[in-house]
């Protein structure tokens, strides 16, 4: 799993002036604030051990999530980037590097990381904290076939599996058979169709995805077949066929 938003964040916002900070006069007694959850505490206190800083405040600039902890070190960041891995073992991916800052993600129960940034040759802030939770792609967008009319109900020419045979003619055109009612042949994008008693017009002209034909339910009543609901679904009937479908209104 990777988390391109930390790198992000450590290229962008940890600049000179985010950074202008005075390390604290005092070593600290707690690695870890009331605030902090259990697993970045414990993360906390591991690289604490390692990396011997004192505790202070996070610059407000890096938005970090209140249970991070931040730590100046007085020992450069070469040095410190083998010592935290080291420690971490199997749990840490490898150091991401942008830049004065790197980042490291640790797999502990809820994913966590560590960064280090640069202050100077001899300084280094360490920030251990939560890695940002993964935003949820956004769900696709389905795109209205051409030729369908938003808002009216149209079912797939495989829905009517069982009561209307679809044979698929070529060039747009479709064949909608039936024992009891006999044929309908329909024509992609116009409503004009034939039956077998002569032409007729359709209510709404069919529509393909480019894969299924796409048939306006009030078409089906050319073929003789009937639409009631029944519950959540319809029941189309043709003739002595019948079968329960949930129409698609774009």
């Amino acid at each position: 799993m990777r988390f391109p938003h930390l790198l992000i964040l450590s290229s962008a916002l940890l600049g000179p002036a985010a950074l202008a900070q005075t390390a604290p006069a005092a070593p600290a007694k707690a690695v870890a604030s009331a605030a902090t959850n259990k697993s970045v505490s414990a993360l906390a206190v591991e690289v604490g051990s390692v990396v011997k800083g004192r505790l202070m405040d996070c610059p407000a600039s890096l938005k970090l999530s209140v249970n991070a902890v931040c730590l100046y070190v007085q020992t450069p960041a070469t040095s410190l980037r083998p010592l935290v891995r080291g420690k971490l073992g199997a749990r840490a991916g490898d150091w991401k590097t942008t830049g004065k800052s790197s980042v490291l993600l640790v797999k502990d129960v809820t994913p966590n990381f560590v960064l280090l940034s640069t202050l100077s040759d001899k300084e280094t802030l360490v920030v251990v904290d939560a890695a940002p939770a993964a935003k949820a792609a956004a769900p696709a967008k389905v795109a209205t076939p051409a030729g369908v009319v938003k808002g009216q109900p149209y079912v797939l020419g495989s829905d009517l599996v069982g009561v209307v045979k679809v044979t698929a003619l070529g060039s747009g055109k479709y064949r909608l058979s039936n024992a009891d009612q006999g044929t309908l042949t329909v024509t992609v994008g116009q409503r004009a169709a034939q039956t077998d008693a002569g032409a007729v017009e359709l209510p709404l002209a069919p529509a393909t995805d480019g894969k299924n034909l796409i048939f306006p339910l009030s078409g089906l009543r050319a073929l003789g077949c009937t639409a009631t609901p029944n519950g959540g679904v319809l029941t189309v009937a043709c003739g002595s066929d019948s079968v329960g479908l949930k129409p698609i209104v774009f």
